[in-house]
């Protein structure tokens, strides 16, 4: 496996000292850089093209409009957000905005470290707590259960749960004995029957349905 390349924005001291080591305590991360504010990201830009941005857009000098540019001049980069909770509206901000994973500040170090690694790899990785309190607030883009119901099969059914533990569309396609392009239809037409339009929506109602269990979150980045 090649190094990946990390870049940690945060303004606060304490916290990008304690990515810096966990990032040094492992041979497959090289840490490139260390932002304090989004403009100091965007002019590493010209200097740093790091496959991986931590990032705390909570902290001062950050924010969700800023993520914005950020993800215009890092357009190949993956975002782990590690932040204190937010709201509903926040967190799903970041992730329409470019955000790929999300983290809070009290996940502990092996946590982090598998965000690092399945973020670089493509995937999205949220922790249960971020999710838990997604399903709390009733999130954005999910629609609710009403007396009628969801027309969903069985087949989608157990297709939102593969995808839900983190399988591509050809992953599912090859363990349901479906063709890639069947499975890619299937998902469109949950998604519109759901209401979402991205992998996280699917993850939520999954949860939601009792599909997988809240505990742990593995989003595959299709």
């Amino acid at each position: 496996m090649s190094q990946i390349k990390i870049t940690i924005a945060d303004s606060h001291f304490l916290s990008r000292k304690g990515l810096a080591v966990v990032l040094n305590e492992n041979k497959d991360f090289t840490l490139l850089a260390e932002a304090l504010s989004t403009s100091d990201l965007v002019n590493q830009a010209l200097f740093y093209q790091p496959d991986l941005i931590i990032i705390d857009y909570t902290s001062a000098n950050f924010s969700l409009t800023g993520l914005e540019s950020i993800v215009k001049k890092y357009p190949k980069a993956k975002i782990l957000a590690i932040t204190e909770l937010q709201s509903n509206t926040s967190i799903s901000k970041a992730l329409k905005t470019g955000v790929t994973s999300h983290l809070l500040k009290d996940c502990d170090q092996d946590e982090i470290v598998e965000a690092i690694y399945k973020t670089a790899e493509g995937q999205q990785f949220m922790c249960g707590k971020i999710v838990t309190s997604l399903l709390e607030e009733k999130p954005v883009n999910l629609v609710e259960s009403s007396c009628e119901g969801l027309n969903i099969s069985e087949r989608e059914m157990e297709i939102i749960r593969l995808i839900a533990e983190g399988l591509s569309n050809k992953e599912v396609a090859d363990k349901l004995f479906l063709s890639t392009h069947t499975v890619t239809t299937h998902r469109k037409n949950i998604m519109n029957k759901l209401g979402v339009n991205n992998t996280a929506g699917l993850v939520l109602f999954a949860v939601r349905e009792n599909l997988i269990s809240p505990n742990h979150f593995l989003f595959a980045g299709n």
